[in-house]
Order: structure tokens, then C-alpha cells, then sequence
């Protein structure tokens, strides 16, 4: 890896890390998604 890669694939693995967690987050803001979600894996079980 060349030095200039480095801080860029940082910032990606930050950038990829912060999407997740507002998804996440945005998913617990509805409720109705998450009790499907729930459900979902219950059935599977």
C-alpha cells in the first residue's frame, strides 16, 4: 500500500462504519420494522 492509500481507506472504513450505525439507528426510530425483524428471525429458530 502506497502512504496516500492508507488515511483514504481509514476514512472509507469510517465513513462505512458511521452508515451502519445510522441505519441502525433509524431502524430502532421504527418500530414496526424492528418487531417484523424480530419475527422474522424468531421463525427461522
Amino acid at each position: 500500500m502506497s502512504a496516500t492509500a492508507t488515511p483514504l481507506l481509514r476514512w472509507a472504513w469510517r465513513a462505512l462504519v458511521l452508515a451502519a450505525l445510522l441505519a441502525v439507528f433509524a431502524w430502532y426510530l421504527q418500530p414496526d420494522f424492528m418487531l417484523t425483524l424480530a419475527d422474522q428471525l424468531w421463525s427461522c429458530l
